[in-house]
């Protein structure tokens, strides 16, 4: 096992009996595993990207608890201090290089969670995959219209990648 099949292992535990919400998480990694690749993230980074992919929603549960409701900001503020804590103890007591998550990867990883809601300056490829890979599996999910599909892809979709899959899986001529 791997520190990413790991996480999703943990994942599926944090949010037992709720199958939406672990089918979002594997669907939003998934597309950022493939988009990543595609886009040629290196090793690293695409590393990072897939370890925040699984845990870019940890704040949902934690989220409706506290607020009521797991709108964005409230997902952005409580997500991140429990990725790290559920990263640190994935990689607790493990030596081996593959468990090893540099401070800034670690950094990158809160900031990404913290901010995967946020669409105005977003500032890397990473986050800019995992912007639209949560976007496309949200515009699937939520049946939206093939008005909100196309004004999603005129306002977020940015990387090669990203706009096919849109045009593609939704069948979108633009």
């Amino acid at each position: 096992m791997n520190i990413v099949d790991e996480l999703i292992t943990r994942m599926v535990e944090f949010d037992r009996g709720d199958a939406k919400r672990i089918q979002h998480f594997l669907k939003v990694h998934s597309l950022c595993k493939y988009m990543g690749t595609m886009e040629g993230l290196d090793g690293d980074a695409l590393r990072t990207l897939e370890i925040t992919a699984v845990l870019h929603d940890i704040g949902v549960i934690p989220a409706e608890r506290e607020f009521g409701t797991c709108a964005g900001p409230y997902q952005e503020k409580l997500g991140p201090p429990i990725a790290m804590a559920m990263l640190d103890e994935v990689c607790h007591g493990k030596n081996s290089a593959e468990y090893r998550v540099s401070p800034e990867a670690r950094e990158r990883i809160r900031y990404l969670i913290g901010h995967h809601h946020t669409y105005d300056h977003i500032e890397g490829l990473d986050y800019r995959i995992l912007v639209e890979a949560d976007f496309l599996v949200n515009l699937y999910e939520k049946s939206s219209s093939g008005n909100d599909i196309c004004a999603a892809l005129c306002s977020i979709f940015r990387t090669e990648t990203g706009r096919s899959l849109c045009r593609k899986m939704f069948g979108i001529g633009i």
